[in-house]
């Protein structure tokens, strides 16, 4: 009863950082770990334990799965240099120099080290994101953290698999080396196969609860069999989410959708609390163990994991926006113009801040692995430290740098938009009842409007004329059920009619939630 007691108080703290975070217009991930070091090491507080196979299920595989659905496969392609230098790159540069360090300084055995490299390698873009979201930046850059952010995961992760395997076992390169490759290829395959199949299954279910439960269970079966299988579950689950979200849209209701859309949003959201709470009652149990001259000697290496980490970034970065820019100068004009600028270089650069796939893995470690206890205290306070120093530094720099703003996002919308109107109007063009002219109308009028993206006064007006009108209607329907007219049912019938029409008529501002 107290857990869950506990877990009630974590998420309704949880919901008032969210709002405390939006007033400060700062990242929520960067209040959410400040709040779960605070309470992890408050008095009273109970010690949680979780098996650490059922962390990395628990925890990555849905997470995974709703950054993997977002994400867009034309900027993959778009920006395959960037990625592969910042996915591969900069996650090997980073696993290596800080496992050096974990050697060096903390005297870990090398596969324990480059775990802990692993670990804490791949950035979260999601805390960026919270932030750029309130300013136009160049969405090359937001697309370039988006699209790092997950394909890092299954990089790091992978490392952090074999490491983890070499740690408590001896292996053999050359047998491994031909089994990862096996792996990945089978990942490959049975992430688009399980995709298909569960498009097949989802597709003859019409209930929206049903469908979101078969969702998530899908989403951990596919990690579980992966994983019995001996295949890349982090692999898997990337290719079975893409292939979802390139079909399935065709296959749903806009009711099942909207419904699960909004619970996964909801579910992404309780995961990272409890993540942040966990990491921290594993770092209070850490710092008990230790005494004396050993905590300060823990603390003073994750000072160092962190400024390595951070530091590492910032120079890999950098250096191959400096490689880019000289090899640019010998190619064509558009490839200069692609070229990254110094100042879109910082911004990357210090987007670094780690998240879930960091604590997770971390908590993740089985309890006899060598050196888990300051491997674990480095994982948070890199994790703790890079949403703070760089969370909460981000809008300044945004402001420091001054990117120009960029409307892409918004000519897209807008082509797009006009192209769905006119179809809509082709296929009523042969429609002569008076119910396919008010259609008609209402279409041509909303296409002229997407013709026409300067007269932003027009646009403005339309919306906020649509929002009066449903006021209004919201009222009469409120009357209606008030006086006894209509019942329950009809009433949130109509509810919902209302409903989609104010969605469509209202602005975008999809709250983000923390993944990789």
């Amino acid at each position: 009863m107290a857990l869950f007691e506990l877990t009630l108080v974590l998420l309704l703290i949880a919901v008032a950082l969210t709002a405390v975070s939006r007033r400060m217009q700062v990242p929520y991930p960067s209040l959410l770990a400040l709040a779960g070091a605070g309470i992890a090491f408050l008095p009273g507080v109970p010690k949680i334990e979780i098996d650490p196979n059922l962390a990395l299920a628990l925890f990555i595989a849905p997470v995974l799965l709703d950054a993997a659905y977002d994400t867009s496969l034309r900027d993959l392609n778009r920006y395959r240099v960037p990625l592969v230098l910042l996915a591969l790159g900069a996650v090997l540069f980073t696993t290596v120099t800080v496992a050096l360090i974990g050697w060096k300084m903390a005297g870990l055995p090398i596969a324990a080290a480059v775990a802990l490299g692993a670990i804490v390698a791949p950035p979260d873009a999601v805390a960026a994101s919270a932030v750029l979201g309130q300013f136009k930046v160049p969405h090359r850059i937001t697309a370039i953290l988006q699209g790092e952010s997950l394909l890092n995961d299954a990089t790091a992760l992978l490392i952090y698999r074999i490491a983890v395997a070499a740690a408590l076992g001896p292996i053999l390169l050359s047998s491994a080396a031909p089994m990862i490759a096996l792996s990945t290829v089978g990942s490959l395959v049975a992430g688009y196969a399980l995709g298909r199949l569960s498009l097949a299954t989802l597709g003859r279910i019409e209930d929206a609860a049903s469908s979101t439960v078969l969702q998530f269970a899908g989403t951990f079966g596919v990690w579980i069999l992966a994983d019995r299988l001996g295949l890349s579950a982090i692999i898997t689950i990337v290719v079975y989410a893409m292939t979802l979200a390139r079909t399935a849209p065709r296959h749903m209701s806009a009711r099942r959708r909207v419904s699960s859309y909004s619970v996964w949003e909801t579910a992404v959201f309780v995961l990272n609390v409890l993540a942040f709470v966990l990491m921290g009652l594993q770092a209070r149990s850490i710092v008990e163990r230790l005494a004396g001259a050993g905590q300060v000697e823990a603390f003073l290496f994750a000072a160092t994991v962190l400024a390595v980490v951070i530091v590492s970034r910032l120079v890999w970065v950098l250096g191959c926006g400096v490689v880019i820019r000289a090899l640019a100068r010998f190619g064509s004009a558009e490839q200069r113009q692609q070229a990254p600028s110094f100042r879109g270089g910082v911004l990357i650069g210090w987007c670094g801040m780690r998240g879930l796939v960091t604590l997770v893995a971390a908590i993740a470690l089985p309890h006899d692995f060598p050196g888990r206890d300051p491997i674990v205290l480095a994982a948070f306070a890199v994790v703790l430290g890079t949403l703070v120093l760089q969370g909460m530094s981000l809008k300044p720099l945004l402001r420091v740098l001054d990117l120009e703003p960029d409307e892409t996002v918004e000519r897209e919308v807008t082509q797009a938009r006009i192209a769905i109107m006119q179809a809509a109007l082709n296929v009523l063009s042969g429609k002569t009842s008076n119910a396919a002219a008010a259609v008609r109308e209402q279409y041509s009028a909303q296409r002229t409007l997407a013709e026409n993206p300067d007269d932003a006064k027009a646009v403005t007006e339309y919306d906020k004329l649509r929002l009066y009108a449903i006021k209004s209607q919201r009222d009469a329907l409120e009357e209606l059920r008030r006086n006894g007219t209509i019942g329950d049912e009809a009433y949130h019938r109509l509810e919902e009619e209302i409903d989609w029409t104010e969605l469509a008529a209202s602005p975008p501002g999809r709250f983000q939630p923390l993944t990789t």
